[in-house]
């Protein structure tokens, strides 16, 4: 499972947004009014969110026109929703703008926000996660049908496609992102990338975000986060680590300078990275004269398992393992929480790729040594 950082996403129904423009706020104070119409039985709830999960703060009282309107203490770029009934939910970013929200349901269309620019700004995000979404769902729907039809040519085939979805949703996000200029709302699109492949571009933000809104909780964690994700970034030099081969032979990440090494983290109870062993060894055959070496780490908790499972798979270079599972000294160190993982690295020790598998070490490869 995918699981990219920076727990403030929530991308769910962030509802149509129209422009509006209002006077900035000085007060540390945020006007919320608006106008709801043919209104369910209910309640119009806001909440916060915090650490990524909503906080209830308040009922809104709504008068016999169905209009309210509810002042809110903002000193610093949050992120509210707004739930109307329990039927509709409506996505806020405030900080100095005061913000209008009117919704008739008997028309899905019709929400309608004036004011606060930074909640119109995730407008941006909304469009660009449901062209994604409705591009996912096809290729489930597609992947599903080649399954049941045993088609492989048509799995690796999608396969193929689902990499370059996610690689042009990558692209597409940043610069979505930078559209948004120096809007706060850019905070709720950042969990979007995956920090491994796209550190540079998150540091990048999280510093610009730093400066404009300086002592903000969610920009604070963000930099830690990346500050212990630094050393792991594309361009470093992969930390190096000594583990010992299951005859007992004490191996170092280094020793393999010279060559294309492909870190690979795996166990023999990890249905799929042994679902993944077969293509990792017919590349390993095709590219290793060239240049190219895997070292193994193996995250088994048990010798007898992991060397069993070497065998069974037929696998041809190095391994190694403390067999302390998610303890391991290397798991540890490259902050490995789930598995099949796999740095590659170049001559030099340099991360050059993350989790490259499937397709995607097959076309990084080939670009490295088909050249």
């Amino acid at each position: 499972m995918k699981k990219y950082m920076f727990g403030i996403l929530f991308l769910s129904a962030f509802g149509v947004f129209s422009c509006g423009e209002v006077e900035n706020q000085a007060d540390g104070k945020v006007q919320l009014t608006g106008k709801v119409e043919n209104a369910p039985e209910g309640f119009i709830i806001l909440s916060q969110f915090t650490d990524a999960r909503p906080k209830v703060l308040d009922t809104l009282e709504v008068n016999a026109n169905g209009e309210f309107s509810y002042q809110i203490e903002v000193d610093t770029p949050t992120f509210y929703d707004l739930n109307l009934y329990g039927s509709k939910s409506v996505r806020l970013a405030l900080l100095k703008e005061d913000v209008e929200v009117n919704y008739d349901f008997s028309n899905e269309g019709s929400l309608d926000i004036k004011g606060s620019k930074d909640t119109q700004e995730m407008l941006k995000i909304e469009t660009l996660m449901s062209n994604y979404q409705a591009e996912v769902n096809k290729l489930n729907e597609a992947y599903y049908a080649a399954m049941s039809a045993n088609d492989t040519d048509a799995i690796k085939q999608i396969q193929v496609q689902a990499m370059q979805l996610e690689s042009n949703q990558a692209n597409a996000v940043k610069e979505t992102i930078n559209s948004m200029g120096s809007s706060f709302a850019t905070l709720a699109a950042v969990g979007l990338l995956n920090p491994k492949n796209e550190f540079q571009f998150l540091d990048s933000l999280v510093a610009k975000l730093n400066e404009n809104y300086p002592d903000t909780k969610m920009v604070i964690q963000m930099k830690q986060q990346l500050d212990e994700m630094r050393a792991l970034s594309m361009g470093q030099i992969a930390p190096d680590f000594e583990l010992p081969t299951p005859d007992g032979k004490m191996v170092k990440l280094s020793d393999l300078r010279g060559k294309y090494v492909m870190i690979d983290f795996w166990a023999a109870w990890c249905k799929p990275c042994r679902e993944e062993n077969p293509n990792v060894i017919r590349l390993y055959d095709q590219y290793k004269d060239k240049g190219f070496d895997i070292l193994g780490v193996s995250l088994d908790r048990t010798k007898d398992a992991w060397v069993e499972a070497i065998s069974q798979d037929g696998l041809k270079w190095t391994q190694v393992s403390d067999l302390e599972y998610f303890n391991s000294k290397a798991a540890t160190l490259y902050q490995i929480e789930a598995i099949p993982a796999t740095y590659l690295l170049d001559p030099e020790g340099k991360i050059i790729g993350k989790d490259l598998r499937g397709p995607s070490l097959e076309s990084k490869l080939a670009e490295i040594f088909d050249k």
